[in-house]
């Protein structure tokens, strides 16, 4: 990794992969700023590189536009894409204190939409948006971060996103929806793309029942990304950064050592006979 960038244009001293270093072990050990350059400072000093460390107000600055890689793995096959969204607090009191005492002020969140593969589970696309945006929106953004050369099996999510636009979107991918059709769903005019694999999911889910549907069209597989939201919690219950540009680098560099864990943990299997 290049510690100092390369001189072009206005000089920026440090490299884009040392300010993620840093931001990345701050979102790990849940610190603050000056810790985390503290820490940086102190792994050097061990690792007997007389290397310069950037200060708080440069991690502050440069977070707001820096360019995170979420480094998923591309799929073997058919990439089967699971979507799902939770809320990351960014203000306000915690739970105990609200269901105690009631809440002093109003609490705000982020909604965090990602993407997951179910062969490695990487997250391969994340959004970060308000609490005001529903998920149905985001999952065209979400399938637009695949690269267009990667060929996208299916794609599972709730009844949240049974709209014409997520089935429009997943239809352009030539991918198969594995969307419940709401309870009290209707069928669709066929005049868009999509419209007729949804109406073949209602006709099948009024046929078999829904139970006998999720089991045989493999919808339950969708524990899996609500697997990987708990763990992207666990890395903090709430987003430290306080305007929303900074915000999305922060939940972007959550979903990046989330996959490095995912790729550290995974055996590589080689057949020797």
């Amino acid at each position: 990794m290049q510690w100092l960038s390369a001189p072009c244009g206005r000089p920026a001293r440090f490299s884009d992969g040392a300010i993620e270093l840093c931001l990345t072990l701050k979102a790990l050990f849940n610190l603050p700023l000056r810790q985390a350059t503290g820490l940086v400072a102190s792994l050097l000093k061990l690792a007997d590189l007389n290397w310069p460390v950037p200060d708080y107000t440069t991690l502050c600055r440069r977070q707001k536009t820096l360019p995170v890689t979420l480094g998923g793995r591309p799929s073997s096959g058919g990439l089967h894409l699971l979507i799902d969204s939770t809320g990351i607090k960014m203000m306000g009191e915690g739970e105990w204190k609200t269901r105690k005492h009631g809440a002093s002020y109003r609490r705000q969140w982020r909604k965090v939409h990602i993407g997951i593969d179910v062969e490695n589970l990487d997250i391969r696309a994340i959004e970060v948006t308000t609490n005001a945006i529903g998920d149905a929106p985001v999952l065209p953004d979400l399938l637009a971060q695949i690269p267009a050369d990667e060929k996208i099996g299916s794609v599972g999510g709730d009844g949240a996103y049974d709209t014409k636009k997520c089935h429009a979107a997943i239809a352009e991918r030539e991918a198969q929806a594995i969307i419940p059709v709401r309870r009290n769903g209707r069928p669709w005019k066929e005049d868009a793309p999509g419209v007729q694999a949804r109406n073949e999911t209602l006709r099948a889910i009024k046929r078999l029942g829904r139970t006998i549907w999720k089991k045989w069209s493999g919808y339950h597989r969708r524990s899996l990304v609500e697997t990987k939201m708990h763990c992207f919690k666990l890395l903090g219950q709430r987003v430290m950064a306080r305007t929303f540009n900074h915000q999305i680098t922060e939940l972007k560099v959550r979903a990046a050592i989330l996959n490095r864990f995912s790729q550290i943990g995974t055996p590589n299997t080689v057949r020797v006979a």
